[in-house]
């Protein structure tokens, strides 16, 4: 097998691995992604709807029953699954990049800052994927709250194409682009830091070459990479979901990135960038922790 051959095999192998992992994740993390995502997008000219995330809980179950936490679920599980896929397959081809660079054999292992690296290239990548797919998946989490609405994925898009164009499907791609430049560095390098550490806890540093990572290692190194992404630019994402859910919550609002964070900024402070922390990091711990696991289970069963 040649050398392309070889690299098209493993990359076939982290879209499908990628996918798969980020399609479990996101069936576990997404009931909390609805009470943050209704959290941050309630408006500041009005009460607020929600006191905190039980209070969103509640509502939503008393309202909508069980399944309203599922409230557009279909588009987020084609998100993850391609996001996830876009994050695998990027992070390695940047560090076989980078080995190749720097003259390092395919088996030798990145420094930390380098791993760090090109988990914010995966990040900046996959951030062009992910804010059509979040602007739906957003607008369809608040729509029967503020509207009243159940408007179906195909009409929700149609209704975007009608009234911004193509374009309209990016807005909020700063907030993305930041978070996920930033979030997925973390990610990444909080997993690799965490997996190599515990490793070395377990066997001493001299022994820890070609051996591999107990589950309970690879659940807690997920998990760790989970609260890291989430910790390092959640602002990001308060600004990003208040701009795709505007047009649901306040149509006479147009908003940009700066013009959301002076509004956030005016009417909650600093604390209002953070509205919704609390239960994303909740979800952050086991839906990534399971991302890691079966996408490092799923790899070594079919290397």
């Amino acid at each position: 097998m040649t050398d392309s051959e070889f690299s098209l095999k493993n990359s076939l192998k982290d879209i499908l691995f990628g996918s798969l992992s980020g399609c479990t994740g996101k069936l576990i993390e997404y009931p909390f992604d609805t009470v943050k995502v209704r959290l941050q997008s309630q408006p500041h000219d009005q009460p607020l709807k929600y006191k905190n995330s039980f209070d969103c809980i509640k509502q939503t179950f008393t309202n909508e029953g069980f399944f309203g936490f599922y409230r557009g679920i279909s588009s987020p599980i084609v998100g993850a699954a391609a996001e996830n896929a876009c994050l695998f397959v990027t992070y390695n081809i940047a560090q076989d990049f980078l080995k190749n660079q720097l003259s390092m054999k395919q088996n030798e292992e990145l420094p930390l800052n380098l791993l760090v690296l090109s988990g914010g290239f995966s990040g900046c990548v996959a951030s062009y994927i992910l804010t059509p797919i979040e602007l739906i998946k957003c607008k369809l989490q608040v729509e029967q709250v503020y509207s009243q609405k159940k408007s179906s994925i195909i009409q929700l898009i149609k209704q975007v194409l009608t009234n911004d164009g193509i374009k309209g499907f990016w807005h909020g791609q700063t907030g993305t682009l930041l978070r996920e430049c930033g979030g997925t560095a973390s990610w990444f390098g909080a997993y690799e830091f965490m997996s190599k550490e515990l490793k070395i806890a377990r066997l001493g540093s001299e022994n820890i070459n070609g051996a591999e990572n107990t589950i309970s290692e690879l659940l807690i190194s997920g998990a760790c990479a989970g609260i890291s992404y989430n910790l390092s630019l959640f602002p990001a994402d308060t600004i990003k979901s208040k701009m795709q859910t505007s047009s649901v919550v306040n149509p006479d609002q147009k908003l940009t990135f700066i013009s959301t964070a002076k509004l956030i900024y005016k009417h909650g402070g600093l604390k209002a960038f953070y509205r919704g922390l609390g239960i994303t990091l909740t979800r952050a711990v086991p839906s990534n922790a399971v991302i890691f696991f079966t996408y490092e289970k799923l790899k070594k069963t079919f290397a």
